[in-house]
Order: structure tokens, then sequence, then C-alpha cells
């Protein structure tokens, strides 16, 4: 399986404290934990030529993960277009914490994706609801995190095709944290945490949540759907 990080990679760049957190860059620390001896992993950020995301990248890729903040208006319409057509064909996308504004998430969900937020150092509790689904498998009943940012309903997105993680936060909110969705042929999977003043993606149960949502959102073994005018299958008889 081939798996592309996507990362906007501008905290890490302006931030000491962020860079001294993820010294590889947020997509740097979850490449460590998702690659494997069967999956290969590419990283790309925003400051790259096409983004990182050129036609020859996208084109083999089965799972992309997207992890975005500050400059989701700076990529570029012409990629968003290109990722959301390679969906439709079959490619999963993960879309990580603040990736729910990102011109990808809000395209693939048709609406604004906006909720509340609060950075406080709360603690969050993430119940899953969901427990026979592949991504909350080797999770216990919940996954608890000291210190991350609230993030609570409304969620402004469709109502997800399985409701997998839901999070409780110590100021009271709560939040729907793990969704699934299909569009087209393509698997997506938006997840909640991973705030980057934060070490989140060192959490194992974050970890192992995104591990199986990797091998959840890879594409089906299949050829792609025909559509348009279409031949007969049968001989039809004149009326």
């Amino acid at each position: 399986m081939n798996v592309l990080i996507w990362n906007e990679h501008r905290h890490e760049k302006q931030n000491e404290d962020v860079a001294k957190i993820y010294p590889k860059g947020i997509h740097g620390a979850i490449k460590e934990f998702v690659e494997t001896d069967d999956i290969h992993v590419e990283t790309a950020t925003l400051d790259e030529p096409d983004h990182g995301i050129t036609d020859e990248i996208l084109a083999k890729t089965d799972v992309m993960l997207w992890w975005g903040h500050l400059a989701h208006h700076e990529v570029a319409d012409e990629i968003v277009e290109k990722v959301h057509q390679r969906v439709l064909e079959g490619m999963g996308l993960i879309v990580l914490h603040s990736g729910h504004f990102s011109k990808i998430f809000q395209k693939l969900m048709g609406t604004g994706c906006d909720l509340k937020w609060r950075e406080a150092d709360e603690k969050e509790r993430m119940w899953v609801v969901n427990p026979s689904h592949p991504i909350a498998e080797g999770i216990g009943e919940y996954i608890e995190i000291e210190k991350e940012e609230m993030y609570g309903e409304h969620f402004d997105i469709p109502a997800p095709d399985e409701l997998v993680l839901v999070s409780w936060f110590e100021g009271g909110e709560v939040f729907r944290s793990g969704c699934t969705f299909r569009r087209g042929h393509g698997k997506i999977f938006y997840f909640r945490p991973g705030h980057e003043a934060y070490p989140t993606y060192y959490h194992k149960d974050v970890q192992k949540v995104i591990q199986n949502a990797v091998r959840w959102a890879k594409p089906t073994n299949r050829t792609f759907s025909s559509y348009g005018n279409a031949k007969p299958l049968e001989d039809i008889k004149a009326k």
C-alpha cells in the first residue's frame, strides 16, 4: 500500500514550542508509526511545488492523510480538484484535526464544517461508540488524552455514514471525533485529536486508530464503475 501524508508544515517552522514537540514535523511523526513492511509512506508539504502532490504521486497513492491549519486558503484549487477526483475513484482520505476546515474536506462534505473550539489544556476522553468497527480494533472502551484543544458541537458536517468515536471534554462539551463517509468509490475518515501544541501523535491509542484507519480506507480491489450511455446486456425485442 502507498500512503501519502500531507502536512501544511507551517507551525513547526514558525513556533519553537511546536518544533520541539515535532522536530521532524507532524508528517514525520505520523510517518514513523504508519510505515510498515507492507505500507510505503511518502510525505508532502504546502510549500513544495504543487504542494508535493504531483500527478505521478497522486496516481499511485492508495490512502492520503491530511493535516492543515494556518493556510487552508493557500492550497491551490487545482490540487483540491485532483485530490477530490482521486477520492471519487477510490483513494482513501484521512482528515486530521484542524483539517476539518481544509478545502478538500469542505468540498467532500458540501458544508462549512464549522465547530466550537477552546484552548485550555483540557482532558479529552474519546469513547468508542462502534466497538465492532475495524477502526476501533485494539482500542479499549475509551481513549484518554491528558491535554488537548477542545472541539465542540455543533459540528457542521453531514450525518456520518458511521460514528466510531465521540469525545467528552473537561469543560463539558462533546464532539463527534471519529466519523466515516463514502464519496464515490472512496472512503473518508475524520479523526479529531492532533492539536499542534500537544504531543498527541505520540499517544499509542491515537496511533492505533490512525493505523487502523489507513488499512480501512485502502481502495477496494475492483474496476471503476462505468457511467453514461450503456449498451444492453440482453437483446431487446421490438415492441
